[in-house]
């Protein structure tokens, strides 16, 4: 039976007057409806190559550190989940009680995103990656099909190639029904090269130094009515592959594979060529945002294509500093003033050519302005509840040009960033209390920016819904 909000989720709600939409709530996977799904897909032998991965993960976890170390591993994920909470560590498992107990967290809505399913993009195998993808939406459709009303599974959508991602996205929107999907963030590629270890690989965030064109992903799903979301992690990127601390890995993991994505995306002027498409970075926040948004303006004041000719070496005046060093250089500068032409060289190549002086060309942005209206208009950043750097995406005192961020509630409900789902919406209105949200402010974080989000380009995604 569902139970009343706690009293101070139900202070929240006496004092609004709006729905709250959840944009990333997470499903804890019931493994054998899975393998069920897998097993009409692909047969018996493609589900023992699932186990077979599920085990080596287990593995992996009872490695010793100079066993990860040699293995080139990291410190994974170890009790992710609610535990002493077993209500909560069920309802992420059992749609029907998720379903129930949303009036209780004081929730109208949750678009709900996978856990296990998350590694279903990443696996290098082609044929299992397909198949597991497939399997995971074929399970989230018919395990949500009942609480359509309340509840919203995404689609996960691999991208190791355009048409990978295309063929799945067809399915996945036209034939399972399914009305929001996850992308896979980047891809890891192997550097060419014979005998190169698996360890060597790089990160292909689908930009302008992709070995495919992702524009057909882009333009299916501007025909499909879908906006590109993303939730890949970078643990084990060198900036967080620590052999014994899952925490050092997992702070800002998230933060770090969004911007990483969202920039690349920018700079090859993907928003640019399809202003008709929203793309949202889920859990990482959006304090990265607000740097991102305000790096690109300063980069773009100083490197535009007319304002870096300021740094074209053929305009050094060299005779002045010639001249300068005379009077101004030490005795041991003048006296290797022979060795001055060597150090104005230094990154400063003349011979630079000229079709690649202007780097933000493919962006598509021609001013400043440009720049807002993409990271203010397209998009959205996800965030946890309890992270008070939420409140920079409306500060328009410190935004550059006044901007405000889209940033969007997502509630992170299954996993161990939330102990007591009862309480998580206090915990967004905390900022509030705190005068680092205005009312206004908190209604456009958990409703109309996470509402412009999911009906772009799908006008009735709302319909039927207790949204509607």
């Amino acid at each position: 039976m569902p139970e009343a909000p706690s009293a101070a989720t139900q202070s929240v709600l006496d004092q609004i007057d709006h729905p709250v939409i959840d944009s990333d709530g997470h499903v804890l996977e019931f493994l054998p409806l899975v393998r069920d799904h897998l097993r009409t897909l692909a047969g018996q032998s493609t589900v023992d190559d699932f186990d077979g991965i599920l085990k080596s993960q287990a593995a992996a976890r009872s490695l010793t550190p100079e066993q990860r170390r040699n293995f080139g591993l990291f410190r994974l994920t170890w009790w992710g989940f609610p535990a002493r909470n077993s209500r909560d560590r069920a309802t992420a498992m059992l749609p029907k009680l998720q379903h129930e107990r949303l009036p209780e967290q004081g929730i109208d809505y949750s678009v709900v995103y996978p856990t296990a399913g998350l590694t279903a993009p990443m696996i290098e195998d082609a044929s299992l990656r397909q198949a597991l993808s497939r399997a995971f939406n074929e399970f989230y459709a018919a395990s949500y099909a009942d609480y359509s009303d309340r509840l919203c599974p995404v689609a996960i959508i691999p991208m190791h190639t355009p048409a990978e991602a295309v063929a799945e996205l067809e399915h996945a929107v036209r034939t399972l029904k399914l009305k929001a999907v996850l992308l896979a963030g980047f891809v890891y590629r192997p550097l060419d090269g014979e005998n190169i270890p698996r360890a060597a690989r790089w990160v292909d965030t689908f930009g302008g130094d992709s070995p495919y064109d992702y524009d057909p992903v882009w333009a299916k799903c501007a025909e499909l009515g879908v906006n590109p979301t993303f939730h890949s992690s970078a643990m084990g990127w060198h900036r967080g592959a620590s052999q014994t601390n899952y925490v050092f890995n997992h702070i800002g993991n998230f933060a770090a594979a969004g911007e990483t994505t969202c920039r690349s995306l920018f700079m090859d002027g993907v928003p640019h060529r399809f202003p008709e498409l929203n793309f949202a970075f889920l859990e990482g926040g959006v304090g990265w945002g607000c740097t991102l948004y305000s790096d690109a303006l300063g980069h773009y004041e100083k490197r535009n294509r007319e304002a870096v000719e300021n740094y074209n070496p053929k305009y050094l005046d060299q005779k002045l500093i010639g001249e300068l060093f005379d009077t101004y250089g030490s005795k041991s500068a003048i006296a290797h003033k022979g060795g001055l032409d060597e150090s104005l060289r230094y990154m400063a190549d003349p011979d630079e050519p000229e079709e690649s002086r202007d780097e933000f060309a493919r962006s598509g942005v021609k001013s400043a302005e440009d720049i807002r209206d993409i990271f203010t208009r397209q998009f959205y950043f996800g965030c946890e509840a309890d992270d008070p750097m939420n409140s920079l995406a409306f500060n328009t005192r410190l935004n550059p040009q006044a901007a405000r961020l889209s940033a969007i509630f997502g509630s992170d409900m299954g996993h161990w960033d939330v102990p007591d789902t009862r309480e998580v919406l206090a915990e967004a209105w905390e900022l509030v209390e705190k005068d680092l949200f205005t009312p206004d402010d908190f209604r456009a974080f958990v409703y109309d920016n996470p509402r412009k989000l999911w009906e772009n380009g799908c006008p009735d995604f709302f319909k039927g819904t207790a949204i509607d």
